[in-house]
C-alpha cells in the first residue's frame, strides 16, 4: 500500500477494530477514535495504536488514510478535517477488499445467519490444527480471545472473512471460497424490496467469480433454493445439507446420524458417499451442525484431511455473545446471544430448551426500529420455546423512534401471561426482572445492543433480594 499510516473512525467496532489489528501487526501506523473505551480499544492499545476517546478534528492528521464504517456520518468532524486535507478516505470494506487481495487464497463467508460463528470456526480450527491463518470476523474468538489476526506469512496464508451484506458492500469482494449459508429478509432499511434486492446483491457478486472460484451453498435453505434457480455464475456450484428430499442434483457434502444428548450435538460428515469425519461439538441446534458442515466442506475442497481436524471441531465453544455463557448464581445461568433477527432467536430458543430441563427465561432487546417495523410479525411468533419473556426498550443504533413498534404495542398484541414489558435503562429493566428468577433457570439475553450488559445487573439485583 502506498501509505503506511491509518486512522480508524469509530475503531472500537468489531469490523474497524480487526481490521486495524492486522495492520498494526503487518507494521502500519494506526490511531483511531471512538466515543468510548471498550475490549477493542484497549487491545489495539496494547498493539501500538495511538486511541483518541472521542471525535474531533484534532485527531486527524496529514499524511494518513482515513478509514470509515458505514455508521459514520458526513457531518463527523473527523470527515469533515480529513476532507479539508484532501486525505484518501477509505469504508472499511474497501480495507477488507485490500486485504484480502493480498493473500494465498481469500475464504468468505456470507448469508443472512451464521457468518461469524462459519469464518471463526475455521479460522479456530485452521489456527489451532498450525496453518497459521490470517482472518478478520464479527466477533471475539473466545478460546483466542481476538478478533482478527496477521499471519507472519501473510501473502501465503489462507484469509477468512465475515462478508457482511447489510449494506450492500459485499458488492466488492470476490473470494475465490464463497459460502453462502443462507438468504432471509434482513436490512430491510437498505432492502427496500426483500429477498428480490438481495438476490441481486449476491448474483453481482457470483457473477464476478471464474472457473477458478467455488461458491458452497446450504441446500436446504428456501431462500438458497429460489437463489439457486437465477444464479448466474462461472464458479464451481458445491452444495451442502441434511435434509435428502432436495430438488436439486444430490448434495456434495451431508451431515447424517445426528444426536443431540448431553449437551452436545454429534453426527457424521459424508462427502458424497464417504463418511470424511465424525463431529462430537460442544455446539447445540441443528443450525450448528450446518454452521460445522459448511467450514467442513470448505477445508474439504481447500485440498485438507478433515479428520485431522476433528478434535479442534470438537473444542470449539462458540462465537463471542453466540450462545456464551455468561455467569451462574444460585445456579441460574445466565447466557447471552447475538440474535437479532427472528430466525436467529428461534434457533437460540430451541438450542437453550435443548440445554436444560429446567424454565427458560428470554429476554429480548429489539435492536433498530426499522428492523423491529419489518420483521414484527415474525418476531411475534420467535419466542414459543420460553417460559418467560421479558421485551426490554428498542435499542435504537442510530434509529428514529417509528410509532407503534415500542417494545410495549409488541408486548400488548403478544398479550399473554407470561410475556412482560421491562422498561428503562438495563439496570431498571434488570430491577423488574430480578424478582422473577428462580433457583435452576435458564436465562438468555438476546440482542445485538447492550443488552449484554444484563446478565451483571441480574446478579447484582437477585443477589440483594435473597440476600445472599
Amino acid at each position: 500500500m502506498e501509505v503506511d499510516k491509518f486512522h480508524f473512525i469509530a475503531i472500537g467496532g468489531v469490523g474497524q477494530s480487526a481490521l486495524a489489528k492486522i495492520l498494526l501487526e503487518q507494521g502500519y501506523t494506526v490511531t483511531g477514535s471512538d466515543i468510548q473505551e471498550s475490549k477493542y480499544t484497549k487491545l489495539l492499545k496494547d498493539l501500538g495504536a495511538k486511541v483518541y476517546i472521542g471525535h474531533s478534528e484534532d485527531n486527524i492528521q496529514a499524511g494518513f488514510n482515513v478509514v470509515v464504517s458505514s455508521a459514520i456520518k458526513e457531518d463527523n468532524p473527523e470527515i469533515i478535517k480529513a476532507r479539508k486535507l484532501g486525505l484518501k478516505i477509505l469504508h472499511r470494506s474497501d480495507m477488507l477488499k485490500i486485504l484480502s487481495e493480498n493473500c494465498k487464497a481469500f475464504i468468505g463467508f456470507s448469508g443472512t445467519h451464521g457468518k461469524t460463528t462459519t469464518s471463526g470456526l475455521m479460522s479456530y480450527v485452521l489456527e489451532k490444527g498450525g496453518l497459521n491463518p490470517s482472518f478478520a470476523v464479527g466477533g471475539i474468538i473466545p478460546s483466542l480471545n481476538i478478533n482478527a489476526k496477521s499471519s507472519l506469512n501473510y501473502r501465503d496464508s489462507y484469509f477468512i472473512a465475515e462478508l457482511d451484506e447489510s449494506d450492500g458492500t459485499i458488492k466488492k469482494y470476490c473470494p475465490k471460497y464463497m459460502v453462502i449459508n443462507n438468504l432471509e429478509v434482513d436490512h430491510v432499511d437498505f432492502y427496500k424490496n426483500g429477498l428480490s434486492d438481495i438476490f441481486e446483491t449476491f448474483n453481482f457478486v457470483c457473477e464476478k467469480f471464474d472457473e477458478s472460484s467455488n461458491i458452497f451453498i446450504n441446500i436446504d435453505d428456501a431462500g438458497n433454493k429460489e437463489f439457486l434457480k437465477q444464479l448466474k455464475t462461472d464458479a464451481k456450484i458445491i452444495t451442502y445439507g441434511i435434509k435428502s428430499d432436495t430438488v436439486f442434483d444430490s448434495m456434495h457434502y451431508s451431515a447424517k446420524n445426528i444426536e443431540c444428548k448431553n449437551k452436545t450435538t454429534s453426527f457424521e460428515i459424508y462427502k458424497n458417499d464417504k463418511k470424511i469425519c465424525n463431529i462430537n461439538s460442544i455446539l447445540l441446534g441443528i443450525h450448528n451442525v450446518y454452521n460445522i458442515l459448511a467450514v467442513v466442506s470448505v477445508m474439504s475442497e481447500i485440498g485438507l484431511n478433515v479428520c485431522v481436524f476433528e478434535e479442534h471441531f470438537n473444542s470449539f465453544s462458540g462465537m463471542g455473545r453466540r450462545f456464551e455463557h455468561n455467569r451462574i448464581f444460585d445456579d441460574i445461568e445466565i447466557i447471552d446471544d447475538y440474535s437479532h433477527h427472528p430466525t436467529e432467536v428461534k434457533c437460540a430458543l430451541s438450542s437453550a430448551r435443548n440445554y436444560t430441563e429446567n424454565r427458560v427465561v428470554a429476554i429480548f432487546q429489539p435492536h433498530r426500529y426499522t428492523r423491529f417495523q419489518g420483521l414484527f410479525e415474525d418476531f411475534k411468533t420467535s419466542f414459543e420455546n420460553c417460559d418467560l419473556l421479558f421485551v426490554t426498550d428498542v435499542y435504537r443504533a442510530g434509529d428514529k423512534p417509528i410509532k407503534g413498534f415500542e417494545a410495549y404495542d409488541f408486548v400488548n398484541q403478544i398479550n399473554k401471561e407470561n410475556v412482560f414489558y421491562a422498561k428503562g435503562t438495563i439496570k431498571e429493566a434488570g430491577e423488574f426482572i430480578a424478582p422473577y428468577l428462580k433457583n435452576g433457570d435458564t436465562v438468555l439475553t438476546i440482542g445485538a445492543g447492550d443488552i449484554t450488559k444484563m446478565g451483571e445487573v441480574l446478579e447484582n439485583e437477585y443477589r440483594k433480594i435473597r440476600k445472599i
